[in-house]
């Protein structure tokens, strides 16, 4: 018999930012660029309440690379924040705020010492993540910081350690937790909407073009897919199913031939018991990834297919798509099974996340992935990468 296909809204509904949604406000590059002495939390909490157009934050960002400019493009978009300018040595960037008609400095000293903002995005090279936040964290500014937090655990718990001292935020770029899909996905789970959480699978099969590996760095260890790519998908199974409790891992080397992996096959034990199983590989022709699902960076074709399924005792659920399979009445492999799918409005989380930091920033809210959430899963990625070296079972954590 087929399956019988039910429409319904997602219940409870997604959680969505509207206010920081649609609504894009320049600031004026005419704007004075000095005389903004850096304001404490609970000061910058008084004069923020995302509406006010003559009182945005003040949020420099650090690193013009691909990522940096999709953050300044978010932080000219959103309606509670301004760019207090761009920091990077690169002549590029230089030339990339002139057109903006942003300020520029070559280094984060420059920047301080002229004109400190109310926070900062450090968008630079993994290996520059701890430097970077040192400075601005001993400087009294909130922080996001793009993933992974740091290029290994010791670095990042030093990082974070330092912000817990300080009394200072730290958010970290896990974007893909504040896309309104990966919210729907969780209110789900979390209501019971699957039962309990028994397996899940997680694919991220792609193929990076032989260009991309132009870039020594990209051949060497640390810049595999487990690190690079893998990474956002262990943070997303760690918010949606629970705590690492110990990893098994295999990788290969074969197709590339370089000094990395080019494919994992992992396996993931969990606090409460449940299990789940994720492969990845740069070298696939394939459709399963959440760059090429989610529709979320439009610099990736959508092929409408799936990248995670999770499965409980009373029902499954797909992601991105957001179907949810179960059985009304007797639970049988031989009675029929049901479908239900949710809408969910699209929403860049890019910008989300910028409208979250502005929130952090002004005391409105808790980082939805703080430094030391960010810590546990580079944690669970080392382990991946130890016990695919070893061949034993490695517990998150237990690594000096």
């Amino acid at each position: 018999m087929p399956a019988r296909r039910e429409a319904r809204p997602c219940d409870p509904k997604p959680v969505t930012t509207g206010s920081l949604a649609s609504v894009g406000r320049r600031r004026n590059p005419s704007s004075p660029p000095g005389n903004h002495a850096r304001l404490p939390p609970s000061a910058a909490a008084a004069r923020w309440d995302g509406t006010i157009p003559g009182n945005p934050l003040r949020i420099a960002v650090v690193g013009a690379g691909l990522i940096g400019k999709r953050h300044l493009d978010a932080l000219l978009r959103a309606p509670g924040a301004g760019v207090a300018s761009l920091v990077d040595p690169d002549p590029a960037a230089a030339a990339l705020a002139g057109e903006r008609g942003l300020e520029w400095y070559p280094t984060i000293e420059d920047m301080l010492a002229s004109d400190p903002p109310d926070g900062a995005v450090i968008a630079t090279p993994n290996q520059l993540h701890v430097d970077h936040g040192l400075a601005c964290l001993r400087a009294g500014l909130p922080v996001l910081i793009e993933k992974p937090i740091a290029d290994d655990a010791r670095a990042a718990r030093r990082l974070v350690e330092t912000a817990e001292a300080l009394g200072l935020p730290i958010l970290v770029g896990h974007h893909r937790r504040h896309n309104p899909i990966i919210r729907a996905a969780k209110a789900q789970i979390d209501g019971g909407a699957i039962g309990d959480i028994v397996s899940a699978h997680a694919a991220c099969w792609l193929y990076k073009p032989e260009g991309y590996f132009d870039a020594a760095w990209r051949r060497r260890p640390g810049a595999g897919p487990v690190f690079i790519n893998l990474i956002h998908d262990v943070d997303l199974l760690r918010h949606l199913v629970g705590e690492v409790r110990s990893v098994q891992a295999a990788d290969s080397r074969q197709v590339r031939g370089h000094d990395v992996e080019d494919t994992a096959a992992i396996i993931l034990r969990f606090a409460q018991g449940a299990l789940a199983t994720l492969t990845v590989s740069d070298t696939i022709v394939a459709p399963w990834s959440w760059e090429l699902t989610a529709e979320e960076n439009p610099a990736y074709p959508a092929t409408g297919e799936t990248c995670y399924v999770i499965g409980g005792t009373r029902g499954s659920i797909e992601i991105p798509g957001g179907r949810i399979w179960f059985q009304e009445g007797e639970r049988s492999w031989w009675r029929p099974i049901s479908q239900a799918s949710c809408e969910v409005a699209h929403q860049d989380p890019l910008d989300l996340q910028i409208g979250h930091f502005c929130e952090v920033i002004a005391g409105k809210a808790e980082p939805l992935v703080s430094g030391r959430e960010a810590l546990r899963s580079l944690q669970v990625i080392e382990a991946i990468i130890e016990a695919a070296r070893s061949g034993g079972t490695i517990r998150p954590g237990d690594l000096p």
